[in-house]
């Protein structure tokens, strides 16, 4: 039989009309320079980054982008994290800074049990905290203003909640009650006369019936900006604060439990000045956040044409199956050739681009959106990383792990859903039968978090301790609710789970030892003409067919 080589040779010549159609009736010599053509664009697609460069000095354009955005994006997520430090410490500071200038006798670590039990320890209360608004620019040590709308100062609102009519009589057990909810204001201006320095009681008409009292509320705004940026080259930001001091009696059970939230907003500042190099500063970090759309741009460029070039080459090895194998290529060689590493960074690249517009527009104080930019950093960042490990995959012992971990994906998402209708059974359960005795079970999301700890193995004793006693039948329920969750996802689910992933573990080692099944997709890249080690040939030797595929 002739030999194969000299008959791609002397078709390279040919005309190429029908060079890629596989309709009709090809020759000898076009059907085996069609095969490897595509048996060399198939090896040089599944190539890594090393081979293609021995094969034909390509250099790694995507390999060498990465590692440098491996490390711009990391430090980029650095600097913005220690400026978002900086925003959280000044909210942090400021909510206990208004806690004790505006609670009376607030002491730290004493938000879940700081209560009144009185009367007059209600309107003590109250009247301390609008004493304490009126003086604030005396008695503050920080820099916090009331809010202004146009010319004037906003007041601070006293809202009283409470039933449209009730009596009741607990002595009797008789009760009569409208339960809709009424509402009461009055207002404080800032400029309200002291006198002695304080606020005296008899200039407001305000009483509360407690029988009725639902809630009330005193609700202020304040101002500031955080200085503390100056010092770390950044320009400050200004801040809202919406604070609302709650006087909670909806139990009615003789404790009026107090909170205050503060509600921040960020805004930029209106007109501002600041000498020095801060402004310099600011802009080579813009630079910097430029450069690095700029790289994220390059990859995203180069990913989104390597994801096309194996779209297009699954299609034309489908067309070439079904003439040559007669055989329809299977859905998990087609998903062979969509890399799905590509797409990872791809989304990567473009969370980093958003977020990094959004970082330079808060640099730049247009924006004040640190949420959505350190959802967007944060998360580009963990993607850039993870697609570290696509590169430590090129080495067998590295592959070994990526290849335990796709092969076991699916089993393991089968095995946590029938797990997960074990565990909200016993969440449903746990919530409304030990609910109102103990207090890791008062809501649902509580009763979850608190059966994840026990599965690992956190706060065991606690839990047990701290079931109250006063009902034994729910007691006694509890021994038997708590020994048999434990036991049965310690020692049985994640078991099951471990022993999941450890047999794939061993299958795949098995297999890479071995010799690995053969399916189409391999077939076709093991039976190439050119055995390995892989070379390309010179020019002059496959004449067209080089052409073709160094485009590639």
């Amino acid at each position: 039989m002739e030999n194969p080589e000299v008959i791609v040779s002397s078709c390279s010549s040919r005309d190429d009309e029908n060079l890629y159609s596989y309709k009709g009736q090809p020759s000898i010599c076009q059907e085996l320079l069609l095969e490897d053509q595509l048996r060399r664009k198939l090896k040089f697609f599944f190539m890594n980054p090393c081979e293609k460069f021995w094969a034909r000095g390509r250099k790694p354009w995507k390999l060498g982008i990465q590692i440098l955005k491996i490390a711009m994006v990391t430090i980029q997520l650095v600097f913005f994290g220690l400026s978002n430090q900086m925003v959280v410490a000044f909210k942090e500071e400021n909510t206990v800074a208004f806690k004790h200038l505006f609670l009376k006798g607030y002491t730290d670590r004493m938000d879940d049990t700081y209560a009144v039990y009185t009367q007059v320890d209600v309107y003590d209360q109250i009247f301390f905290a609008i004493n304490q608004y009126l003086q604030l620019r005396n008695i503050s040590v920080g820099n916090h203003a009331y809010e202004k709308r146009g010319a004037e100062e906003t007041a601070m609102s006293v809202c009283q909640y409470f039933y449209k009519r009730g009596t009741i009589c607990p002595g009797n057990d008789t009760f009569d009650i409208d339960p809709e909810i009424q509402t009461e204001c009055f207002y404080v201006e800032p400029v309200q006369p002291l006198e002695n320095g304080t606020l005296r009681r008899s200039a407001f008409n305000f009483t509360l019936d407690f029988h009725r009292l639902v809630t009330v509320q005193l609700m202020f705004k304040l101002k500031a900006i955080n200085l503390q940026t100056v010092r770390h080259h950044e320009l400050p930001d200004c801040y809202d604060f919406t604070l609302t001091i709650v006087f909670d009696n909806k139990a009615h059970s003789g404790r009026i439990k107090i909170s205050l939230d503060n509600d921040i907003a960020i805004k930029e500042c209106k007109e501002w000045h600041v000498s020095g190099s801060i402004q310099k500063n600011t802009h080579y970090m813009m630079i910097f956040d430029a450069f690095v759309i700029l790289t994220c741009s390059a990859s995203l460029v180069l990913c989104t044409r390597s994801v096309i070039k194996g779209i297009r080459l699954q299609r034309e090895f489908v067309v070439f199956s079904l003439h040559h194998y007669k055989k329809e290529v299977s859905f998990s060689d087609q998903m062979e050739f969509v890399n799905g590493w590509y797409i990872m960074i791809i989304v990567s690249d473009v969370l980093t681009i958003i977020g990094s517009t959004l970082k330079m527009e808060i640099q730049a104080k247009s924006l004040t959106s640190y949420d959505v930019c350190s959802i967007l950093l944060g998360t580009s960042t963990m993607l850039v990383w993870l697609g570290v490990i696509r590169y430590l995959g090129f080495f067998q012992k590295y592959n070994l792990l990526i290849l335990t971990l796709r092969a076991a994906l699916p089993n393991v998402i089968r095995f946590c859903c029938c797990a997960a209708m074990i565990y909200l059974g016993y969440c449903f359960c746990g919530w409304i039968v030990l609910g109102p005795y103990h207090v890791k079970f008062r809501s649902l999301n509580m009763v979850s978090e608190c059966l994840f700890s026990l599965i690992n193995g956190d706060d065991m004793f606690a839990t047990f301790e701290k079931m109250q006693q006063k009902s034994y039948l729910v007691w006694l329920f509890s021994r038997i609710y708590l020994y048999s969750f434990i036991s049965l996802f310690i020692y049985m689910v994640l078991s099951l789970f471990i022993a999941l992933i450890t047999d794939t573990y061993e299958t795949v080692k098995v297999c890479l030892m071995g010799s690995m099944e053969r399916v189409l997709l391999k077939m076709a890249l093991s039976d190439s003409l050119i055995q390995e080690p892989y070379v390309f040939p010179p020019p002059d030797s496959f004449g067209h067919f080089y052409t073709y595929t160094s485009r590639i």
